[in-house]
């Protein structure tokens, strides 16, 4: 394994000018020339910091968790390229975890913050934890920015833009001549949920339609979740003639459920769902979708988590470059009274 020594040898240089271009140091007062030769005899010699001894003398370990509720759910796909990349250009690596036990009475914070494995952490949490479970969560003071959910001024925080990707696929039914357009919304205590119930309030109000009672569901948004919502919505009288869906994981389970029940896609029932996945475009019909931007999310947080580790600066942010993007697919049409 190369050392400094060995990179500056290769670039005729001293090995405190190699230690202060490598670690970036402010006070490295090489020339661009110089600073170059020596990236690229690192480069050579494919060398690799001793994190182990950098965090000996900083006191940090240039580690980030990121922990989300379920690691195998393809949501969060994104989300983790996003933050890898993010920390990899700003010199850290991530961590990844589940937040099976992030609630209040684990340790999950207290393991990875407080025994000095991670530096600071992205944090996703479950439905499951209610609000003031979060707020004792986040006693601690440590840095912790909230991803897709948020507590002003007890951390900082990263989101979609929820408001605009269900305003979007609401607005895309609307568009096809859809007015009973019902909704499978999350858990009513959801910070998520209740962002995206304001994009499809908005977005009929402004069509200036008024849907029956009984049209939102708010049940979750697992598979199942989406299996009892369509239950529920084909039981109404009038039946809707399209869905929106808050969670693709529900809309995958919303269109199985159509399926078994004999309800034809889109021809009895058009169907759009929030966030786009490769579940999305693998089911039958594929799904129309808002694609919504997990990527930028991940980056996002993660520089927010670097800033208030090396800062201390805590904000709110709302990611909304780029904009959600909707992705038509087979699963909506007009309306059956309008073809």
């Amino acid at each position: 394994m190369a050392t400094l020594g060995d990179v500056a040898a290769r670039a005729g240089v001293s090995i405190s000018a190699v230690s202060r271009v490598l670690s970036d140091a402010p006070d490295s007062r090489v020339s661009a020339a110089t600073k170059q030769r020596i990236l690229d005899a690192a480069s050579a010699l494919n060398y690799r910091p001793n994190f182990a001894g950098r965090a000996l003398k900083s006191a940090r370990t240039q580690v980030v968790g990121l922990v989300v509720p379920d690691i195998t759910n393809a949501l969060f796909t994104e989300l983790m390229h996003g933050a890898e990349d993010e920390a990899a250009e700003r010199g850290y690596t991530v961590l990844l975890g589940r937040s099976d036990d992030v609630r209040p009475g684990g340790e999950v914070i207290a393991r990875l913050i407080g025994e000095g494995r991670v530096d600071g952490m992205a944090l996703q949490v479950g439905d499951g934890v209610p609000p003031a479970g979060l707020r004792d969560l986040l006693s601690t003071q440590a840095p912790i920015v909230l991803v897709n959910s948020a507590i002003p001024g007890q951390a900082g925080s990263v989101t979609l833009d929820d408001h605009r990707g269900t305003l979007l696929a609401t607005e895309h039914l609307l568009g096809l001549g859809h007015e009973r357009i019902a909704f499978a919304n999350g858990l009513p205590r959801s910070f998520t949920a209740k962002r995206r119930r304001t994009g499809y309030k908005l977005a009929l109000a402004t069509a200036g339609v008024r849907v029956p009672a009984g049209y939102e569901t708010r049940v979750g948004y697992t598979v199942d979740n989406g299996r009892t919502a369509l239950r529920q919505l084909m039981a109404l009288d009038p039946r809707p003639t399209g869905i929106v869906v808050a969670n693709v994981n529900a809309a995958v389970g919303l269109l199985g459920e159509a399926r078994r029940l004999g309800i034809r896609v889109p021809d009895d029932l058009s169907i759009v769902t929030v966030h786009d996945s490769w579940t999305a475009e693998n089911t039958w019909p594929p799904l129309t979708a808002v694609k919504m931007q997990f990527y930028a999310v991940g980056r996002t947080a993660v520089r927010s988590v670097i800033r208030r580790i090396e800062t201390g600066e805590t904000s709110d942010e709302v990611v909304t470059d780029p904009p959600p993007e909707l992705i038509i697919r087979e699963s909506t049409a007009p309306p059956p009274s309008a073809t």
